[in-house]
């Protein structure tokens, strides 16, 4: 593999409740959040959950979009998710996702098998939906 020097810092994800999301995340997703203390005391705007040591989903509470002026039309993609966002996973990693899904009765696609991916082709993948509707893919590689 490359090293590239550019890396994925975050990803903003709209959500209506970040307490839920937070909780939805680490529950069923399995992934630590980040300043959800802080959050729900009111001293920073939104939490986030790690996805690794480089990355982190940002839950911005969806009642902010007017705030998002940095860009004409900003607020305008308030509700509106990127296609999905994909978890590369080891194996292990990968199954105990499916079963904690499962256990949280999160409806997911078939199995898929060998679909291209930044690492080339991935051995399995499934899609699922968070509470808010944005979908991620889960994959891993041999």
């Amino acid at each position: 593999m490359t090293d590239h020097t550019a890396r994925l810092d975050h990803i903003v994800l709209w959500v209506r409740d970040p307490l839920a999301a937070a909780d939805f995340y680490e529950k069923a997703v399995g992934l630590e959040a980040v300043r959800l203390a802080e959050f729900a005391a009111g001293e920073v705007p939104f939490p986030s959950v790690r996805v690794n040591d480089e990355t982190i989903l940002d839950l911005m509470p969806l009642s902010f979009a007017a705030r998002m002026t940095m860009l004409p039309g900003s607020a305008d993609s308030a509700g509106h998710p990127v296609n999905h966002v994909c978890l590369s996973l080891p194996r292990d990693g990968f199954d105990a996702l499916l079963g904690r899904l499962e256990e949280s009765s999160v409806p997911m696609s078939d199995l898929a098998h060998d679909s291209f991916g930044a690492r080339g082709k991935a051995t399995r993948s499934f899609y699922f939906r968070d509470p808010d509707g944005n979908v991620f893919e889960a994959r891993h590689y041999d």
